[in-house]
């Protein structure tokens, strides 16, 4: 048991979650399948590549900026987690909006499709192509171009990678609103334009809220220009909200102004063992009345996912075998003033049986080991075979019974069935661990999952968008109404269908 609330801090080693995600990368070498095999999908009427096109993007860019050797290609045509793999021969490296422009443009009048790539972290295949379109990478534009340490705006380009800006802004006395376990690779272009959630949207909220303004490009090679640093701004229709979430299908955001908050003075982070997930939703209770204006994240992982990061990557556990875990973090201005805050929540559930055990850490080095853990979980199912990855969002009520219902339909056929994330804001992850990738398989989850989903009225994308794996499934999280909207707005920004197609919107 914990014999004191801030005391008992396990020694633990420390690694970097970037680091942990880039060896599942490379765990295994074998090539995927390519998606429009794998998916059964038929190329649409774009143009083909010719040799005078790549001309002409050398006279734009440079020599440097143009990849069109095989094995330089190789990498931006497959997803970090080895789902999808596209066709690309060209791979553009845009150094400036103008540049970005230049080629929309000319890939717009010559109709050739065009699929935008940043940190390529995703989850749904949104980041690389399915047949041969050009790879337009963000990741050469990472200049951070301004920050006003009174009002917290941060400006910059979109390839910069959002570990980087953090360090930057906190070296300010800031932090980025975003916190995610692939942060040491994703861009925050890519962030805005999947509208990424993260580990403590229940303090800082997504970012539709956080983002005061971007700039973007259209796919005919127009600027549209809302990079504002206010944050308030009521004249008329609030383009910026057009490309947060579009997943690069409406336009290409360049630059991004994103509102940063003050570094917490003081810091502190809860992992503790709970008996069955009444217990975790008890436990959210309590810290949502007990910590209040504190606290910044509430995850639960369950037993298995703990397991597959602890075993598969060979991170220390710090506290024992236990059902269910918790992990509570503060965030506060006065370290006396939550200290006694978080004491009094953590004595009392103690002695109320809802804590079996646990740890509690408050020195940079174990907070970012116990993170390591739970950031983790993601990447570490890779080494064990294919994983299929749901990201849902449901009644918090509901938030861990379909788990139980997907061991029991995949047990024929699956590894491991298990279940993580955040419950502060709804966002559950269900990983489905198997040998290899099987029609049986899919055809057991699909749309099963989503089918349950949608009988909870909640959504089949919680954060990590639609991209290429779910577009077949969005209608049973949008209404043929909106489904109409959206692809009305495709036509009018888009209407050659350049911009990442086969992505986001179904086929009518």
């Amino acid at each position: 048991m914990i014999k004191s609330a801030i005391v008992l801090v396990r020694t633990l080693g420390t690694s970097k979650p970037s680091l942990i995600l880039s060896q599942t990368r490379c765990a295994s070498q074998a090539l995927p399948q390519l998606s429009a095999t794998k998916y059964n999908v038929k190329r649409k009427e774009f143009g083909v590549v010719q040799s005078e096109d790549v001309n002409y993007f050398k006279s734009i860019l440079s020599e440097e900026q143009v990849l069109t050797e095989e094995s330089d290609v190789l990498p931006f045509n497959i997803d970090w987690i080895k789902n999808c793999r596209g066709q690309s021969k060209v791979v553009l490296k845009p150094k400036s909006t103008q540049q970005v422009s230049q080629i929309l443009a000319y890939c717009n009048e010559r109709r050739l499709a065009v699929c935008p790539q940043g940190g390529n972290t995703g989850l749904v295949g949104g980041s690389v192509p399915v047949f041969d379109e050009i790879v337009v990478s963000l990741g050469s534009m990472n200049k951070i171009i301004s920050l006003d340490e009174t009002s917290g705006a941060l400006v910059c380009e979109a390839g910069c990678i959002l570990e980087t800006l953090d360090n930057y802004v906190r070296d300010r006395n800031l932090i980025m609103p975003l916190d995610l376990g692939a942060k040491g690779s994703c861009h925050i272009g890519g962030n805005v334009s999947t509208n990424a959630g993260g580990l403590r949207l229940l303090r800082y909220g997504n970012l539709h809220g956080s983002v005061m303004g971007l700039e973007a490009v259209k796919a005919d090679g127009t600027i549209v220009d809302c990079l504002r640093t206010l944050k308030k701004d009521n004249t008329g229709y609030h383009l910026k909200h057009l490309f947060i979430g579009s997943e690069g299908t409406l336009g290409l955001v360049t630059k991004v102004a994103v509102h940063c908050p003050v570094l917490p003075k003081a810091q502190t982070l809860g992992f503790f063992g709970v008996k069955d997930f009444e217990s975790v939703l008890s436990l959210y209770r309590s810290a949502k009345a007990s910590l209040g204006e504190i606290l910044s994240a509430f995850e639960m992982a369950d037993n298995y996912s703990i397991q597959s990061t602890s075993k598969n990557l060979n991170l220390p556990n710090p506290i024992a075998d236990f059902p269910f875990y918790v992990l509570v973090e503060t965030h506060g201005s006065d370290e006396t003033h939550d200290s006694e805050k978080l004491n009094r929540f953590l004595e009392r559930e103690m002695g109320s049986g809802l804590i079996l055990d646990g740890t509690v850490a408050s020195e940079p080095a174990k907070i970012q080991t116990i993170w390591n853990l739970r950031e983790s979980i993601a990447g570490s199912g890779l080494l064990e075979g294919y994983v299929y990855k749901y990201d849902v969002s449901i009644p918090v009520a509901n938030y861990y019974d379909l788990v139980p219902k997907l061991r029991e339909r995949m047990k024929s056929v699956t590894t491991k069935v298990y279940g993580y994330g955040h419950i502060g804001d709804g966002n559950i992850h269900i990983n489905i661990t198997v040998p290899e990738y099987s029609k049986q398989a899919t055809d057991l989850l699909e749309p099963y999952i989503f089918e349950e989903v949608a009988k909870l009225k909640g959504s089949i994308s919680a954060e990590h968008g639609i991209g290429f794996r779910k577009p077949q499934f969005v209608h049973y999280s949008k209404d043929p109404a909106a489904l109409d909207l959206m692809r009305d707005l495709k036509r009018l920004m888009d209407p050659n269908g350049i911009l990442n197609p086969y992505k986001v919107l179904p086929d009518p």
